[in-house]
């Protein structure tokens, strides 16, 4: 099953599997954790297990039915290199990328760890964008450096929650960051400077920025009742895209 998306940064989701379970502190408010308990309790086919780590093959050949180009995020819902995913099942997915070129699609991940090793005996398909969650210096940075090993076409960072500063950040063979706060009822903050410290590393490192939200808190350091879809940094919108798009 393959479904529209309100993700400012994509076209449609593909979920191969469901479910997942939490290593750092960007999990901590999961959105899709809460979704997968929503869609259990409205007995939707696919989340019989809620949000228990759940293969999907009968989805795999979804993307290949659908033959105007789009771009798909893969595994909006999960984590494709999550441990208890065998690779031969990783291998079936990118069976399928290999086979549908023409869409994009866009695979991110927080075990980069797994993700370099998984790609040290295989070559990424030119229509798989590779990427890492970066929430923090501790557990997000460190993931940097496993994806610059991995040769794909497109190699990106999604910034979201930004929970801290990160500092001065290496962007060498990074192609494309996405940046948001965290939204939700306990939403984490997130300060404007933070944000703009990224987007000028981005703009002297040549990588392509895109500010995705503000999320629970404003560009103002106020926490908001309801989400704030804003996406002005100092007036401007970002909305930058990789070259391969």
């Amino acid at each position: 099953m393959t479904t529209g998306t309100n993700i400012e940064w994509t076209e449609m989701t593909w979920n191969p599997t469901v479910g997942c379970t939490k290593i750092s502190p960007g999990c901590k408010n999961c959105y899709a954790e809460k979704m997968a308990e929503r869609l259990m309790a409205m007995s939707t086919p696919g989340y019989e297990n809620g949000f228990m780590l759940t293969l999907l093959p009968n989805r795999l050949e979804d993307p290949l039915r659908r033959k105007k180009p789009t771009v798909y995020f893969v595994n909006s819902m999960s984590d494709l290199f999550h441990e208890d995913v065998p690779f031969d099942y990783i291998d079936s997915v990118f069976e399928v990328i290999t086979r549908a070129h023409w869409h994009t699609f866009q695979i991110l991940t927080k075990r980069a760890d797994r993700l370099a090793r998984y790609f040290e005996t295989r070559t990424a398909p030119a229509n798989a964008w590779l990427g890492v969650s970066v929430e923090d210096r501790k557990y997000g940075i460190p993931r940097i450096d496993d994806l610059r090993t991995v040769n794909a076409t497109v190699r990106f960072l999604s910034i979201e929650p930004l929970l801290e500063d990160l500092g001065a950040m290496n962007l060498t063979d990074i192609h494309w960051v996405i940046v948001g706060g965290e939204s939700g009822p306990k939403a984490r903050p997130m300060k404007q400077e933070w944000v703009e410290s990224i987007q000028v590393q981005c703009e002297e490192q040549a990588a392509a920025f895109f500010f995705k939200q503000w999320g629970g808190w404003g560009a103002d350091g106020k926490r908001r009742a309801k989400k704030s879809n804003g996406r002005l940094i100092n007036g401007r919108t970002y909305d930058e895209m990789p070259a391969a798009i």
